[in-house]
């Protein structure tokens, strides 16, 4: 039986830990189940993909700097014709795939800051070209918002649409691509994809009593806060730091994490503010560094996504300082839903209010982590056992997955 040839695809290898937590699950799962598939990556960061999962990489976008803001006539003449570029290369690389996979991500929302020829161009050119080229694209357990932005919701709604295969993380995401004019009516709802990954055996972590885990992030709001990006981002660091110290004040030893590696002047700026030998800062590349660290604490406090995930499937009670629906619809799944704090206006005192009731429940909590964490690791199995019916079938390669518009 011919191998079966698949891409991934996403802003891989670029920092992110969520999104590189992603891949690592899709992989595993091909490795696993699917040991004759051929894997390469069109990604952000090809050479760190390569190094780190040991897949070839080519790069997403001909023009290295496309995520730089071009304000010269050269680099924007250079930005508009790597558009150009990109399209022959992205048809030329789906081109040579039976399947593309999307791992998880949040390819489809707009909670941070995004223009429209960027990301979710992109992802237009996969689908389409997959589309042309009869090459299956998946969106597999992705993230999805509605979008104010028209340019960036056209885009975003027919890469939707022309996906042979795609399914969400949560209802909410669902729900967002239904409001927006996709037919979802055989669209699945399943979990992140992180989930599917291993937590650090029991007792391997240990960190000093009453340890806090504070993950931070270079918050500016999201694609329709633009105006007021550096109000909110002050406020956020503000806010953030003035409980940091108020825990130090308190004893309470703090390790700073971050998920991306755009968030490290935050982490700089909380540790120059503070200024203890009680704070400290954690350097995380990956989800299990991640759960390994936030394993070792008593609380956790995070604002990404990726990092409240990580703290819940590690078991430890969590704080979120939430910045989208997505944040407090994952809390209430966990069973964590009343312990939200808006990222946008962080009040230390009602912060630090709300992290002594965190605490006060700990033991109760934990429990529920427990009994959640199963759940949604067998929701995490459905998706893959969905994922390998509709792109693996046994019998032929060449099968039809169904269409859904």
């Amino acid at each position: 039986m011919k191998s079966l040839r698949v891409g991934v695809f996403g802003l891989l290898g670029s920092g992110n830990v969520g999104n590189d937590g992603s891949l690592e699950a899709v992989l595993g799962h091909l490795r696993a189940e699917h040991p004759e598939a051929v894997v390469d990556a069109l990604c952000g960061g090809p050479e760190v993909v390569t190094a780190r999962y040991g897949i070839p990489a080519t790069r997403l976008h001909w023009y290295r700097g496309e995520y730089r803001t071009a304000s010269r006539a050269g680099a924007i003449a250079a930005k508009g014709l790597g558009k150009l570029v990109d399209a022959v290369r992205t048809a030329a690389w789906v081109r040579r795939h039976d399947v593309v996979i999307v791992p998880g991500m949040g390819v489809l929302e707009t909670t941070l800051p995004l223009r429209p020829w960027g990301f979710p161009y992109s992802l237009f050119l996969l689908c389409a070209t997959g589309r042309l080229l009869r090459t299956r694209v998946a969106l597999v357990s992705v993230g999805a918002g509605v979008i104010g932005n028209r340019p960036t919701r056209v885009l975003t709604r027919w890469s939707t649409r022309l996906a042979a295969y795609r399914s969400y993380r949560d209802a909410v995401s669902r729900d967002a691509m239904r409001a927006m004019g996709v037919d979802t009516a055989r669209d699945e709802v399943y979990a992140d994809l992180v989930f599917a990954l291993p937590t650090p055996p029991a007792g391997e972590s240990a960190g000093p009593p009453g340890l806090v885990c504070v993950g931070v992030m270079d918050f500016h709001g999201s694609n329709d806060d633009r105006a007021r990006a550096g109000e909110i981002r002050r406020r956020y660091l503000d806010g953030t730091t003035r409980f940091v110290r108020a825990l130090v004040e308190d004893g309470r030893p703090v390790r700073l994490l971050t998920g991306d590696e755009l968030d490290r002047p935050v982490v700089d700026a909380i540790l120059d503010a503070v200024d203890s030998p009680l704070v400290t800062a954690a350097e995380t590349a990956s989800p299990a560094d991640l759960m390994k660290e936030m394993a070792a604490a008593d609380t956790v406090v995070a604002t990404r996504y990726h990092n409240l995930i990580c703290a819940l499937k590690a078991g430890t009670p969590t704080l979120a300082l939430s910045y989208s629906a997505k944040s407090d619809t994952l809390m209430a799944e966990m069973g964590l839903g009343a312990h939200c704090h808006p990222a946008r206006e962080v009040d230390a005192d009602r912060l630090l209010e709300q992290f002594r009731e965190l605490e006060r429940r700990s033991a109760q909590l934990r429990r529920t982590l427990s009994e959640r964490n199963l759940v949604v690791a067998r929701r995490v199995e459905d998706q893959f056992a969905a994922l390998t019916a509709a792109l693996f079938p046994v019998a032929d390669h060449t099968h039809t997955l169904r269409e859904t518009r």
